[in-house]
């Protein structure tokens, strides 16, 4: 989604040159796109956040399109900007100086439930989120299970759920279980939020003098 249509429908004949990604349409605003109400909720959606109100168009596709992926394209690297992304609810952020192949990668990553960051985005997201009032560290760090911390620790490490069933020993459905229950507890948007509230906790700890999960 892009107010400039030229940029739009360029970047639409580049991700059609991949055998794997089929585009379904481009739209100016949300109101244009769900307007169409022929158009079949789409896996991901790509919204550039440099168009007027990019954070309030997030929050309307995604309540909208629950099922889909919202990615933020030319997100700048601001504390303030990552993190507006990822309580709005994006799955995934492509920076402005990314290339076609690093959107590809992000649209895949996003697509199997994993987020795909970079350096730089990460270390912003996990400082901008990862600082959660004193009151309700306690209460984060009792929602989850033992066996939801491993998963939530592997999480953070940026392994796949596969990965993750791998190294636990544990089945794959039973890694995506584990995920879905990690987000409804947390009230997380996205892996990477959840990841960084959990480290939020482990800082809060410290900060105490209380002891940290390992």
């Amino acid at each position: 989604m892009a107010d400039v249509r030229l940029y739009g429908e360029g970047l639409a004949i580049f991700l059609e040159r991949d055998s794997h990604i089929g585009v379904v349409g481009v739209a100016r605003s949300s109101v244009d796109w769900l307007a169409r109400e022929e158009t079949a909720e789409p896996h991901v959606v790509l919204v550039d956040m440099t168009i007027a109100d990019s954070i309030g168009i997030v929050r309307e596709l995604v309540s909208a399109l629950p099922e889909s992926h919202i990615v933020a394209l030319a997100v700048p690297e601001s504390e303030q900007d990552v993190v507006a992304c990822a309580e709005a609810g994006v799955a995934g952020y492509v920076t402005r100086d990314a290339s076609i192949d690093d959107l590809v990668a992000t649209i895949d990553s996003v697509v199997r439930g994993e987020a795909l960051l970079s350096p730089t985005v990460g270390a912003t997201l996990l400082r901008g989120v990862a600082a959660p009032a004193v009151g309700d560290r306690h209460d984060i760090g009792e929602r989850l299970t033992a066996r939801e911390w491993e998963v939530l620790d592997l999480v953070g490490e940026g392994l796949s759920n596969k990965q993750i069933a791998k190294r636990l020993e544990i089945e794959t459905p039973t890694v995506k279980n584990h995920v879905h229950n990690i987000l409804e507890k947390l009230d997380a948007h996205s892996r990477t939020e959840a990841a960084a509230r959990a480290r939020g906790v482990r800082y809060g700890r410290r900060a105490v003098g209380g002891s940290a999960r390992a």
